[in-house]
């Protein structure tokens, strides 16, 4: 079962509608006893890192992520969820993350228009992944964030040049995510949730 966690923070059934459209089953839920059983759980999010955190700490979720985690099953995280899972951001003065992924969120400094938002393309850094299988690279993904994750290369799949390298697609073992919405992404976001669900089936 595929759970997105439901900590007050993001746009849950863009999320939800998203799985729905390339027949992955899923639910919505801060429930712990329906979190245990999840096979997969999808973190999203929307808005500032400081307020998602005091949400997600609020919730209660936190051990619950954890505790999937050391359970080797898989995790995605989209936008400001993918965020969360580094060790801290500088949005709003500095705030610690989840420490998932090593890096920090660093607000985009370039001479581009800022927020970077629209459709980019993906670059790859390292191919036959499973996150691609489905996906060519120059495929164009939607983003919405004015800030990035600065992390070591060697857990990015994919990127978009937007002056700088964005991290875009990341795998650390189990932990997946994306810094643009797969779910607004037409297609090219359709199959990259169908690779990420033959994990979870």
């Amino acid at each position: 079962m595929n759970v997105i966690l439901d900590y007050d923070v993001g746009n849950l059934a863009s999320v939800m509608r998203g799985f729905e459209r390339v027949g992955i089953k899923s639910v919505i839920s801060k429930d712990p006893k329906v979190i245990r059983q999840a096979t997969s759980l999808v973190l999203p999010g929307v808005g500032a890192f400081n307020e998602a955190m005091r949400s997600l700490k609020a919730s209660g979720l936190i051990p619950l992520i954890m505790e999937h985690i050391e359970n080797k099953k898989p995790l995605l995280g989209i936008c400001l969820g993918m965020q969360l899972l580094y060790s801290a951001s500088e949005e709003n003065g500095y705030t610690e993350g989840l420490g998932i992924l090593d890096g920090v969120i660093r607000p985009l400094k370039v001479s581009l228009k800022v927020p970077h938002m629209g459709w980019n393309q993906l670059k790859f850094n390292q191919t036959n992944t499973v996150m691609t299988k489905y996906i060519r690279e120059d495929d164009a993904v939607y983003f919405v964030h004015a800030f990035f994750a600065d992390t070591h290369f060697d857990q990015v799949i994919a990127y978009a040049d937007y002056e700088i390298r964005i991290p875009a697609i990341i795998q650390k073992d189990n932990v997946y995510a994306t810094q643009f919405h797969p779910e607004k992404s037409g297609l090219v976001g359709q199959n990259i949730l169908k690779a990420y669900g033959e994990l979870i089936r």
